[in-house]
């Protein structure tokens, strides 16, 4: 398994992790980590795809499409 980065995404603290061609996305709960969604790497637009790459985790691009995922989470209701 790969190692998780924390990231800052509207204000709120996230967990990335890069497993293959999927990107977990979670955050720390109580000293565990909640997985909120799996994302597959090759549905991100190309500009936040090579900010992966280049491990620019506070890219612009990268966030936008990292906070769509959140949102869609809040508005499920997770």
């Amino acid at each position: 398994m790969s190692e998780s980065t924390t990231i800052e995404l509207g204000g709120e603290e996230y967990l990335v992790q890069r497993e293959g061609d999927a990107l977990r996305l979670g955050r720390q709960v109580g000293g565990d980590t909640v997985w909120l969604d799996d994302i597959e790497v090759s549905a991100l637009p190309g500009p936040a795809r090579e900010a992966l790459e280049r491990g620019e985790h506070s890219d612009q691009t990268l966030q936008t499409s990292l906070l769509g995922v959140v949102q869609a989470e809040v508005d499920r209701g997770a």
